[in-house]
């Protein structure tokens, strides 16, 4: 037997209105919510560990050589909220927000950049890393080898490869 229309009727009405008048009313997204990514600018140490896992590349990093500056740049116009950024990032400098209104006549709205110190090799003068994250990873490295964070990755191999022979002998 089919329900007539003014039983749904009336139970529409029992129901109130469920719907909101946005965008003139506003509307919170639910807890749980995964919307626009920020960086921390003062967290962030460049590691890139964001950069490697973003699905749609939304993160880049760009590196001026000239001035020594590490860029790490994310374009929310190409993010799409999954939140694995912040899932890998060891410093939590990169947290999902609730706020999902993103729309802009510009798109240089759309990028947050971060600039970071790089550091130089002692031996060969080279930029390999920044200086945020030589200082985060000292904390876990023992105090007889911090003097080889101060070394790019190939001076460093070289340099290793050195005391291991002499070792041996």
């Amino acid at each position: 037997m089919k329900t007539p229309r003014i039983d749904i009727f009336k139970e529409a009405l029992k129901t109130g209105v469920v719907t909101k008048k946005y965008p003139f009313e506003p509307v919170e997204a639910p807890e749980g919510f995964r919307g626009k990514p920020s960086i921390d600018f003062e967290k962030c140490i460049g590691c890139e560990a964001c950069v490697n896992i973003c699905p749609p590349n939304a993160l880049s990093v760009e590196i001026d050589t000239k001035r020594g500056i590490k860029r790490v740049m994310l374009f929310l116009g190409r993010c799409i909220f999954c939140g694995r950024c912040q899932d890998v990032c060891p410093t939590e400098a990169i947290k999902l927000s609730r706020e999902f209104e993103l729309s802009s006549l510009n798109s240089k709205d759309l990028y947050q950049i971060v600039e970071l110190k790089m550091a130089k090799c002692k031996i060969c003068g080279r930029y390999y890393a920044t200086v945020r994250q030589i200082l985060f990873t000292a904390k876990n490295v023992p105090k007889d080898q911090r003097p080889l964070l101060l070394l790019c990755d190939e001076c460093r191999s070289k340099v290793s490869a050195k005391h291991i022979s002499y070792a041996r002998w």
